[in-house]
């Protein structure tokens, strides 16, 4: 396989699937408690030095080889005072939640973990340990993903049907996805929608997560300071976003919550400002992550086709080798290039096809225009056109002409060439009959190398149409 490209930028696409929220919800809220406490780095769980990460230390560092009383402490702030008050937030305004639970810090709260089943939230897995999973061989990581998912089936009473790693490698997405088990993951930040990701056989859904609609911004610069801070940013993104919904275009808004940062007093009174404030409008959908999944491939099963960037060149040519008249070598040349996701649609793996005609040879590009037929000439009366040319010459009722108008193309076929050295071509589907005849004689008239540039154009067009006839 040449050059791929493995980033999507596409998603989506231009026209985004409606969500179709239950109940015409015009917004999704998932909020998400990250349960970490007694899961990050100490020495009392193995690891080399104290935790770093997420604290209200400023400018915390390990320390290798030591406890670190102060950062305990925060962390232990999160599962001792944090967790409860969050806990009578959210069980007294009846709001589900899922929990990121890292398998080990559940593992030390079996208090915490009764409270989150009987409230009947999601526990989601977190990953065995809260460390970073950047420098772990793949062979390690996926060992400690089934580790995490065993100790989190014993520790819960179930196994976890939703994952989420946060100090993740460039492995996790592709390993969580290949255990095969697991309803959804969100290892990613890269959408304001649900989307399938193709893993071989699997059909994984992925839920993006967010890292700034998240209390960890008071942990880190730039960041919140107050309370008020964060209630005014939730806000702004529940405006914009109830507002698209509103519009017909619902989307999903992940809201990212620690014990150990907004269970402090001055920091919640933010979260519950903005609760406020959402429960407030109607149509506001506060589902937990596996309702989501449930809804998601309920309403938008995925649905695989034949991806461009994925093909074999054999395939690739003989698919796509017609898109321009009778010139395969087109698609020869766009399989080497760096084709990727944003290349799977048709006016993705066009821009690929007309990059090679138009950075081809004059001569080269005469011929693809000579090797376009006469509109409604001999080669169409003898039933020779391509497929392709046949459909759209009788898109515009070209096979279907009177003997007058049959004697008239054939005179300006006759005279186009004999001047410009190549057949007229035009898009006909964009075309009536008539708009197609006005055409003809207006352009005859033009120089030749005008009309080249013209018809080069219209060459590219036709190979658009006949691509969004294929391909999403």
């Amino acid at each position: 396989m040449p050059n791929r490209y493995p980033r999507d930028f596409r998603g989506h696409g231009p026209q985004a699937p409606n969500a179709a929220w239950p109940g015409g919800a015009k917004i999704a809220i998932s909020l998400v408690l990250n349960y970490e406490e007694g899961g990050e780095n100490n020495l009392l769980h193995g690891d080399a030095g104290s935790e770093a990460f997420l604290s209200d230390i400023a400018g915390a560092a390990p320390w290798p080889g030591q406890r670190h009383w102060n950062m305990e402490s925060i962390y232990d702030y999160g599962a001792r005072a944090g967790f409860w008050r969050l806990h009578r937030l959210f069980t007294s305004r009846d709001i589900p939640v899922t929990i990121y639970g890292v398998a080990t810090a559940l593992a030390r709260a079996p208090e915490q973990v009764a409270a989150m089943k009987a409230a009947g939230w999601e526990i989601a897995s977190h990953g065995l340990k809260w460390v970073e999973h950047r420098d772990m061989p793949e062979e390690v990581e996926r060992a400690q993903i089934a580790e995490a998912i065993r100790l989190h089936t014993e520790v819960v009473g179930a196994p976890p049907r939703g994952w989420y790693t946060g100090r993740c490698s460039m492995n996790t997405v592709r390993l969580t996805a290949e255990t095969g088990v697991l309803d959804w993951i969100s290892d990613t930040y890269d959408d304001d929608l649900p989307y399938w990701l193709e893993v071989g056989a699997r059909d994984q859904l992925v839920i993006p997560y967010t890292l700034e609609a998240n209390d960890m911004r008071f942990a880190t610069a730039p960041g919140y300071i107050t309370g008020e801070q964060f209630y005014q940013y939730l806000k702004d993104s529940f405006d914009t976003l109830y507002a698209e919904g509103q519009a017909g275009a619902a989307k999903m808004f992940s809201v990212g919550l620690h014990c150990r940062l907004i269970g402090r007093p001055g920091k919640i009174a933010g979260l519950q400002r903005f609760l406020d404030y959402a429960q407030s409008h109607e149509g506001v959908w506060f589902p937990r992550r596996i309702d989501i999944a449930q809804h998601w491939a309920k309403t938008h099963p995925n649905k695989r086709f034949a991806r461009p960037s994925r093909m074999e060149r054999e395939v690739f040519v003989a698919r796509f080798g017609s898109i321009f008249e009778h010139s395969p070598w087109i698609a020869e040349r766009a399989y080497e290039l760096e084709l990727g996701s944003a290349h799977d649609s048709a006016v993705g793996l066009h821009n690929a096809l007309a990059r090679m005609f138009r950075s081809a040879t004059a001569d080269e590009r005469l011929g693809v225009l000579r090797a376009h037929p006469d509109l409604a000439g001999k080669l169409a009366a003898a039933k020779r056109l391509t497929a392709e040319s046949t459909a759209e010459q009788a898109s515009a009722a070209l096979d279907a002409l009177t003997d007058e108008e049959r004697a008239t193309f054939e005179r300006l076929n006759t005279e186009y060439v004999a001047k410009h050295g190549f057949p007229f071509i035009i898009a006909v589907r964009d075309h009536t009959k008539d708009s197609i005849l006005r055409a003809f004689q207006s352009r005859i008239g033009n120089d030749s190398d005008t009309e080249f540039a013209t018809a080069c154009a219209q060459v590219e067009r036709i190979a658009e149409l006949r691509l969004k006839d294929i391909l999403p």
